[in-house]
């Protein structure tokens, strides 16, 4: 592997991360990546209605209730952040 390689790679995975929130960075704690997961999850489930209506039958609510309801989920998918330690 050259030199222009690894650059060329390197600047492939910061453009992916600027251009893609949940691929991380080395910054990333465990909690924010825990909420990129499940905010991709809940966005999914709302943007394919045949997981939507499973999920709906399954809890036996509304399609309509269903989607309001991860909506909600999304904006605290993980609970409040943990209390960051200041060094």
């Amino acid at each position: 592997m050259q030199a222009s390689d690894r650059f060329n790679i390197n600047s492939q995975l910061e453009h992916l991360q600027a251009k893609y929130v949940g691929t991380g960075h080395a910054d990333l704690n465990r909690f924010e990546w825990a909420v990129n997961i499940q905010r991709d999850s809940y966005a999914s489930y709302i943007g394919h209605y045949p997981l939507l209506a499973y999920f709906a039958i399954a809890e036996n609510e509304s399609i309509g209730r269903e989607r309001y309801t991860y909506m909600q989920k999304m904006l605290l998918p993980c609970g409040l952040p943990p209390e960051r330690e200041e060094d």
